[in-house]
């Protein structure tokens, strides 16, 4: 009777088993990359009306600006860099969508990566998507994706993480034969967008994100903070130079220059 117990016990546990085998991979299915807390979104739709673009930028600088739901499709060659930059407001979760046709036939099998990064040019993060996949010489395309984080409205100053602004994406391949080089490809580009709450964060930024494109640019007094003219017509030390400067130090030194000349001159000459 015990044996029989155990076997019945045994049998009911495998049947168990077996029926709840097939939820692990719908589970997987349903976390992107098996990470917790990732956001999956919908896949990237176009908006209707939306104008597509056919140029893409070489560099941050010249980066082709664009707007979520604006369709992307640019002819290119193996081994370009290519750039776009889209706006991003705080409470908004962004996902990218790329394909990559081969038109020809390839010598090998390519690595291909999309990047993202942020007004500071600080890469971010994907929570889900193919962001680095390698794709086989036979196969006529490859699909890249890429969940961005939310924007949050405010963050520490030594946090990396994402704030309003401009971001930029760049596509580029990695990994090719090197007789690859130059073959054409078509790519195919979508940004979508997923606006939450922005008020979530309880904080606010003050200036969105963007780098500094114009260094040597002469700055306003409002910008710099120079005092007021007027100041210096009240205040009877205004014409006194700035100690720092070049010149005034330049000028005290030449005085004092010709004064030890004149004194060891004095003491040096011979007396009738």
């Amino acid at each position: 009777m015990r044996t029989r117990s155990v076997r019945a016990a045994a049998a009911v546990f495998a049947a168990a088993g077996v029926s709840l085998l097939p939820a692990g991979p719908a589970l997987a299915a349903g976390s992107p990359l098996g990470t917790p807390g990732a956001v999956a979104l919908a896949a990237p739709t176009p908006s209707p009306g939306a104008a597509t673009v056919a140029t893409a930028g070489t560099s941050f600088l010249t980066a082709t600006g664009i707007t979520a739901g604006q369709p992307v499709r640019v002819d290119a060659a193996l081994g370009d860099h290519l750039y776009w930059s889209f706006p991003a407001t705080a409470g908004q979760t962004h996902e990218i969508a790329v394909t990559v046709t081969f038109p020809k036939a390839r010598g090998g099998a390519s690595t291909w990566t999309v990047d993202v990064f942020d007004g500071l040019r600080r890469r971010q993060a994907c929570t889900a998507g193919a962001q680095t996949p390698t794709v086989a010489a036979s196969a006529g395309s490859v699909t890249l994706g890429c969940t961005l984080r939310r924007v949050r409205s405010w963050a520490e100053p030594w946090s990396a993480d994402p704030l309003p602004g401009t971001y930029y994406v760049r596509l580029s391949v990695v990994d090719l034969p090197e007789p690859d080089l130059g073959a054409p490809v078509d790519v195919d580009l979508l940004v979508g967008v997923d606006d939450g709450d922005a008020g979530a964060d309880e904080g606010e930024l003050s200036v969105p994100l963007r780098p500094n494109t114009k260094a040597g640019e002469v700055l306003t007094g409002d910008a710099v903070g120079l005092p007021d003219p007027e100041d210096d017509d009240r205040d009877w030390t205004g014409w006194l130079p700035d100690l720092s400067s070049r010149w005034a130090w330049t000028t005290a030194g030449g005085v004092l220059a010709a004064l030890a000349g004149v004194v060891g001159f004095s003491l040096t000459r011979r007396r009738p």
